[in-house]
């Protein structure tokens, strides 16, 4: 029985995993696009396109994840799952510039393939955390009822009428 439990969870994981990465790569290809769409079609500063980009590849994820990949997961309230969804990309956001900070000012390596490959790295690591803490803090499991629900506040006495 332990065993069937073990197998089931892994297969929720993975089958999460799956859903969040195709989200994800939507969401990549949502900010890439829409960043260069507003910088080099729109002739936009890179400054305001990414911000952008981000904001609409980040409610994209949101929603995709929230309506599909955690929709199994409670809900909390749209408000402060989108507010929390949007802190921990900026967090995710903050690991990726952290990579590529390190690889240029500390490291000194300013080459494309250097640079790219800390983005990646950040990417990678940023993606990890915000899988973590989306579950963590923003779709939460769905509490287990192990008890009865009780049908009045404690201490109080029903009222006969």
């Amino acid at each position: 029985m332990q065993l069937r439990r073990a197998y089931e969870r892994l297969a929720d994981l993975i089958r999460e995993l799956a859903k969040f990465g195709i989200i994800g790569a939507i969401a990549f290809v949502i900010d890439t696009g829409g960043f260069n769409l507003f910088h080099y079609g729109l002739h936009w500063g890179p400054l305001t396109s990414k911000v952008l980009s981000t904001v609409a590849a980040a409610s994209f994820a949101y929603l995709g994840n929230r309506l599909w990949t955690f929709r199994h997961r409670e809900q909390s309230g749209m408000a402060r799952e989108y507010f929390l969804f949007f802190l921990l990309n900026g967090i995710g956001l903050l690991i990726g510039l952290l990579c590529i900070g390190f690889t240029q000012y500390t490291l000194g390596l300013t080459d494309p393939l250097s640079t790219n490959i800390a983005n990646l790295v950040g990417t990678g690591l940023g993606t990890l955390f915000r899988f973590w803490s989306y579950k963590k803090w923003v779709f939460l499991a769905v509490a287990e009822v192990t008890e009865e629900v009780p049908r009045e506040l404690p201490g109080e006495a029903r009222r006969v009428v």
